[in-house]
C-alpha cells in the first residue's frame, strides 16, 4: 500500500463537505471519516479542522449542534445544510474540471506540442 499523501491546498473544505455529507459527525468523527474514505491514504490535522469547521459553519453550509459521543461525552456534531450541499455540487465539479485538466496536460507529449 501506497504511503500517506500530503493534502493539496484548498481541498480541506470539499473534504469536509464530502463527509459530512455522509452523516452528521463531530470533529474528531469527520477526521476519522477523511482517513476512512481515504484509505487511510489521507490524514488531517486538527489544527487544520477545527478552523476550517468554524469557517463552514460561518458560510452557512454547515449547521452544528451539541450531542453526546459514542464515549458519552458532549461533542459538537456537524451536519450539512442545503447551501452547504449545494456548494458540495459546485466545488466537486469544479475539481473534476480541474482534474480533467492537469490529467490532460500531464498525457501531452512532445509531439503535440506546436
Amino acid at each position: 500500500m501506497a504511503g500517506k499523501i500530503d493534502l493539496l491546498q484548498g481541498t480541506l473544505d470539499l473534504l469536509i463537505l464530502k463527509a459530512v455529507s455522509l452523516g452528521a459527525l463531530h470533529g474528531y468523527g469527520i477526521l476519522l471519516r477523511i482517513q476512512q474514505i481515504s484509505k487511510e491514504r489521507l490524514e488531517i490535522q486538527q489544527g487544520s479542522l477545527y478552523p476550517a469547521l468554524y469557517r463552514l459553519e460561518h458560510q452557512g453550509w454547515i449547521s452544528s449542534e451539541w450531542g453526546e459521543s459514542d464515549n458519552n461525552r458532549k461533542a459538537k456534531y456537524y451536519r450539512l445544510t442545503p447551501a452547504g450541499r449545494r456548494q458540495l455540487e459546485t466545488e466537486t465539479e469544479r475539481w473534476n474540471q480541474m482534474a480533467g485538466v492537469i490529467a490532460g496536460i500531464l498525457r501531452t507529449t512532445p509531439g503535440a506540442v506546436s
